[in-house]
C-alpha cells in the first residue's frame, strides 16, 4: 500500500456518478478503492511498471526502466518540475 497520496481531480456526468457510487457501496468498497484499483489495473495491462510512494524496493529486485511515459504517467507534476529544472 502506498504511504503516500496525491489528488486526481475530474469531472463526471452527476448521474454517472451517483450510480457509481451505489455501486460500489452495495459492493462495500468506496469510489477511491475502486478508481486505485482501475489506475494499478491500467498501468498493469499498458506494462507500466511504478514503485508506490513511500515503500522502499526491495534490495534483490531489478530496479524498472524508467520511460518518459512511466514518470509522465505517475508524477505528472514530478515530471514537469525535472524538465523546468534541466
Amino acid at each position: 500500500m502506498e504511504l503516500k497520496t496525491a489528488r486526481l481531480t475530474l469531472l463526471i456526468d452527476p448521474n454517472k456518478k451517483a450510480a457509481f457510487e451505489r455501486l460500489c457501496a452495495q459492493q462495500d468498497l468506496t469510489a477511491s478503492q475502486v478508481v486505485r484499483q482501475m489506475i494499478r489495473d491500467y498501468l498493469a495491462q499498458h506494462g507500466v511498471s511504478y514503485a508506490p510512494s513511500g515503500v522502499e524496493p526491495a534490495e534483490s529486485a531489478e530496479p524498472a526502466p524508467a520511460t518518459a511515459r512511466s514518470a509522465r504517467a505517475t508524477h505528472p507534476a514530478k515530471a514537469t518540475r525535472a524538465r523546468r529544472k534541466g
